[in-house]
């Protein structure tokens, strides 16, 4: 069946390998990547796809209403995946208005004209599908405790599936209570509530996923593991929270992207899908990781670079522990991380070490005026 599909923040992170994953899978399907190009977009991400005769881009701000739903109508966009949102905890805490207009007002700037457009077709919202892709951070944080008495990390098991190097016997499921703690969280949690009562009052047919961390190739250098990787490689300091104590849930971005494609597809109406990588990992840990295989990789002496570690003042309403149990889209629709993360993580290093000229133009801002003159005036 042909479709045309709106990706919003295609030229991002995740949303690059989505729109990758889209235009080379489905060559019937018209896929319409939507950005503003902010400092995270980055059109070099799509480089390989951008002649494709299915892919097309629009630089769109998706708080401007009257663009979108001119867009709907133009294009007759029958599926709308969402991943364009601000998204760094940093940044949100500094400057929570953008926050809250990116991310609440410019999803409930689709939402509304989705509802328009899709009610004033004849067969309305059938065979539609507006698809909101969250965090996990909205269901705030998880003790690392372990009743049992024994010392984590361990493994153990979520309702199905196994966990590696689990720090607690909880975990986030689609069922937890939502409680943010950043600007970041808080504006994502209402934009999930939105989406669900664009379902529940007009019948909108929505679905929402919340994921654990990605990582992986193209993800902009703020976060922690490409910045790493970078300043490893300049022997910069590696700033590290508190401690490093903090644990997080990761998932290789391309296991991401191969979720967002099933649950399109497949997902329930009106059902809230949890992906995760089963993967459990302390900051610091990570980070050592990152170091011994950054310098295994440019020929160093293994653990050359642990002096860059740089313990700085914690992050304001840091999180301690985030654990995704994804029990439910396995059981449901199949999917399962293809990757665990040493494997994970040798690839996304060596990927970075490989393409300095895209580190180098991203930590630069080259690529910003690049594109910007390219499509000034479209």
């Amino acid at each position: 069946m042909k479709r045309n599909i709106v990706i919003t923040g295609g030229a991002g992170f995740i949303g690059s390998h989505v729109v990758r994953l889209f235009v080379n899978k489905y060559p019937d399907y018209k896929i319409i990547n939507l950005d503003k190009l902010t400092y995270a977009g980055n059109l070099a991400n799509l480089k390989d796809i951008e002649d494709k005769p299915n892919y097309k881009f629009v630089k769109m701000d998706i708080c401007d209403f009257d663009a979108f739903y001119k867009l709907m109508q133009e294009e007759q966009i029958d599926g709308i995946i969402h991943l364009a949102a601000e998204s760094h905890v940093d940044r949100s805490i500094k400057d929570p208005f953008t926050f809250a207009r990116t991310n609440v007002m410019g999803t409930l700037s689709l939402l509304q004209a989705a509802k328009l457009y899709w009610e004033s077709l004849p067969e309305k919202y059938e065979g539609k599908r507006f698809y909101h892709i969250s965090t996990d951070e909205v269901y705030g944080a998880l003790q690392m405790s372990n009743p049992e008495g024994i010392e984590p990390p361990f493994t153990t098991k979520a309702s199905s599936g196994e966990h590696h190097l689990a720090y607690g016997k909880d975990f986030f499921y689609e069922t937890t209570k939502y409680n943010p703690h950043s600007p970041y969280s808080a504006s994502k949690a209402s934009s999930d509530h939105f989406v669900r009562a664009f379902h529940d009052t007009y019948g909108m047919p929505t679905i929402v996923t919340n994921c654990s961390n990605n990582y992986g190739p193209y993800q902009f250098p703020e976060k922690l593991i490409p910045l790493f990787i970078n300043n490893i490689r300049n022997r910069k300091p590696l700033p590290v929270y508190g401690k490093g104590e903090n644990v997080r849930d990761w998932l290789y971005v391309v296991d991401h992207a191969r979720a967002i494609d099933t649950i399109f597809h497949e997902g329930t109406i009106a059902e809230t899908y949890n992906i995760g990588g089963f993967n459990e990992w302390k900051n610091i840990d990570i980070i050592k990781t990152v170091i011994n295989t950054v310098d295994r990789l440019l020929g160093r002496p293994e653990g050359a670079d642990l002096d860059l570690i740089t313990y700085v003042t914690d992050r304001l309403g840091h999180d301690a522990r985030y654990a995704i149990d994804s029990s439910k889209l396995q059981k449901e629709l199949g999917w399962e991380p293809s990757l665990q993360f040493e494997e994970g993580i040798e690839k996304t290093v060596k990927w970075y070490l490989d393409n300095e000229e895209w580190l180098d133009n991203v930590t630069s801002g080259d690529y910003q005026s690049y594109y910007e003159n390219m499509y000034k005036g479209r």
